[in-house]
């Protein structure tokens, strides 16, 4: 390929480094170049100083035909981006020579209804800044469209890929949930958000019946760092201000959101490196956004560089790579925007009965639909409640548990494993990449089914992660959702499968799962008032959206 677009002014270049200099600068010459195998051939992206594949170390670059094979696009009509007016296509094409080569990028030089899924397209090139951007277009010579190419394991064969437990013992039995504790939710509260966090931990501490002298182990997700108003410094933050003196602590963002540091906390209990975990996560994304807008905090730099494979596109949300992947679902599977509304109508029900809430007015299906659209076909309802607020949770042994105040909620498993690709565009084309191995991992470590879940509290950061969860967990077969739903019913509170009760993220507030866990151990105890699931035993929780993600699975203790 050759051609080359026009420059769009002021749009974000790409970040280029030593090992990707050659992709961004590549079209020069109008070729495409990506890492390939010196051993199987195999072309590898992001690029790799190793093969995935064949495991072999002589990589080099090859130029490549341009033509792909379209595997999704969504409209952006929300979010910004520099030199990208909306409504803007984002697209992810599969390469032709190598369809488990996929690459985020823009359709261009077309109508958004002039796209299909499966249609032939060829690159073109934009430059911006030293880059040349690999931009595609409708391929003059169409043919039928092409099927997905195949993901690696295919939705049903995922069981048969996990690993088997190491030994018949469990650390799940060693542990318990002693103490839930959240502050207040709202948007924009404009509370400091180390203050959000000491009243959620006061909180959880006083419901365990403990004192802040019996903790000896923090744990934080997603740590210190500058994450823009989704953190509050974390362990040190804390520790310095409630004066606890930890044999264990654990802080970092590697992992699948708070459920990932509450499972590292049952791992430090069960190990015996400490007695009474307190695990907390804190937002204040509101707050943030508005003290960005009166100027009492710096925005971010403006011109900067556009980090990873994705953002030089527009592609800054998750939104974006969720969008394409239920656009996939729908496409395969029959599943429509209804079926996301159902999920949408579920939560913003249970949310009126819930006084914490944020969104407990009642909606209609008429409302879903005509909200208006954030990427297609996502609209507004579709997404989670930007908030402030902060949700603890207390991990316990469990022979130390049934002394304290309330009624532990113990852990019957957890399911972790990985068996999806991590990055976000080369992952598993028609869920929500990172639900079905860890789904699948859980099943393994308990003789619990499906069919014995009283509730399930699942990530909903968008509707299409639940349906996800649903799926991926075996309350229905794969590309069921939509006759499983039943038009709600299945998922009400008296239905087959309660699901968040509380009003999800999607009505409750973007807590970032542990609001769920924290809905979940309400439920085991009986204490969750007008929206209270009769005779709940055992609960599911599903936290973190995309990768990485992980589910738990509660019961009472009986």
């Amino acid at each position: 390929m050759t051609d080359e677009t026009p420059g769009t002014p002021g749009r974000a270049a790409p970040e280029i480094t030593e090992e990707n200099a050659f992709f961004w600068t590549s079209g020069a010459d109008g070729r495409l170049r990506l890492t390939e195998c010196g051993s199987c051939a195999a072309l590898i992206h992001p690029p790799q100083p190793v093969c995935r594949y064949c495991h072999g170390h002589d990589t080099g670059v090859r130029a490549v035909s341009g033509y792909a094979t379209l595997i999704g696009f969504t409209v952006n009509h929300r979010f910004p981006a520099p030199g990208l007016p909306t409504p803007f296509v984002v697209a992810q094409v599969a390469i032709e020579e190598d369809p488990r080569v996929r690459l985020t990028t823009n359709a261009v030089q077309c109508a958004p209804d002039e796209l299909t899924l499966g249609m032939r397209m060829e690159v073109v090139f934009e430059r911006a800044g030293d880059a040349w951007l690999p931009l595609f277009r409708p391929a003059a010579d169409q043919t039928e469209p092409a099927p997905f190419p195949a993901d690696a394991i295919e939705p049903a064969r995922f069981r048969s890929h996990v690993r088997p437990m190491v030994t018949p013992e469990k650390f799940e039995d060693k542990v318990a949930i002693t103490g839930v504790g959240a502050s207040e939710v709202g948007r924009r509260l404009l509370v400091p958000p180390l203050s959000l966090t000491v009243k959620a931990c006061e909180r959880a501490i006083a419901d365990a019946g403990l004192t802040i002298a019996d903790i000896d182990g923090l744990a934080a997700y997603p740590g210190a760092g500058a994450y823009g108003g989704f953190a509050e410094g974390g362990v040190t933050a804390l520790e310095a201000a409630l004066g606890v003196q930890p044999t264990w602590y654990n802080g970092g963002s590697e992992t699948f959101g708070p459920g990932g540091s509450l499972i590292a906390a049952m791992l430090a209990v069960a190990g015996g490196l400490a007695r009474h975990v307190l695990c907390f996560r804190t937002v204040w994304e509101s707050s943030y956004g508005e003290l960005v807008k009166r100027g009492r905090i710096a925005a971010p730099a403006a011109g900067a560089p556009a980090a990873g494979w994705m953002k030089p596109f527009g592609a800054y949300s998750a939104a974006h790579t969720l969008a394409m992947n239920a656009q996939r679902h729908f496409d395969r599977y029959g599943t429509t925007r209804e079926t996301l509304g159902w999920i949408a109508l579920n939560q913003r029900a249970n949310a009126a009965l819930n006084p914490t809430a944020i969104y407990r007015d009642p909606m209609t299906m008429d409302d879903y639909l005509q909200a208006r659209m954030v990427t297609t076909p996502f609209g507004l309802y579709d997404c989670d409640v930007p908030c402030d607020g902060s949700v603890a949770v207390i991990v316990s042994a469990v022979d130390a548990a049934r002394d304290l105040a309330k009624p532990p909620v113990l852990v019957e498993a957890v399911g972790t494993q990985l068996l999806e690709r991590i990055e976000w565009d080369q992952s598993t084309l028609t869920h929500e990449p990172q639900v079905l191995g860890q789904s699948a991992h859980l099943w393994t470590r308990t003789s619990l089914r499906p069919s014995d879940v009283d509730i399930a509290q699942l990530y909903d950061g968008f509707t299409f992660n639940c349906l996800s969860w649903i799926e991926a967990l075996g309350f229905c077969g794969i590309g069921e959702a939509k006759d499983f739903l039943d038009g709600g019913k299945n998922i009400a509170r008296d239905g087959l499968l309660p699901l968040n009760t509380h009003g999800g993220q999607l009505s409750h507030g973007r807590t970032h799962g542990l609001g769920l866990v924290h809905e979940a151990i309400t439920q085991l105890r009986g204490e969750a008032e007008a929206r209270q699931v009769p005779d709940a035993r055992v609960a599911v929780v599903s936290t973190g959206g995309l990768a990485p993600s992980g589910a738990i699975l509660f019961r009472a203790d009986t």
